[in-house]
């Protein structure tokens, strides 16, 4: 499977790739900072699942959302933020991402959810 991670944090791109390391099914294809970024890499890299933050520089987590789901429906859409907030969860899945995880509180049930999806 591979998964791309968009994040503003690097310190959350390394910590999340080396968890996805002890995976051997799973190949992170690319991390980005900034939405544009976001956008050409999965354009470019065709991912299975991405990893998305709601808050990234130079636009957002829900924008990027939109046109994932509008130009490859397919891709699984892991929101992963923390603003865990129920209008984001509401407004997220009603754009069709497949999984809402708090930062803060569910970190380790991004792995158990990315191991389940490969089997």
């Amino acid at each position: 499977m591979k998964v791309f991670i968009a994040n503003d944090s690097a310190m959350i791109c390394e910590r999340i790739t080396e968890m996805l390391l002890e995976i051997p099914e799973i190949e992170v294809v690319g991390q980005a900072f900034t939405a544009p970024q976001v956008i050409n890499s999965i354009k470019e890299l065709k991912p299975d699942a991405v990893i998305l933050d709601i808050r990234i520089p130079k636009g957002s987590g829900i924008d990027i959302l939109r046109k994932i789901k509008k130009d490859h429906p397919e891709t699984i859409i892991l929101i992963f933020t923390n603003y865990p907030r129920s209008q984001y969860l509401k407004k997220c899945m009603e754009l069709g991402a497949d999984y809402f995880l708090s930062k803060s509180t569910e970190f380790d049930r991004l792995e158990q959810i990315l191991r389940s999806l490969i089997k």
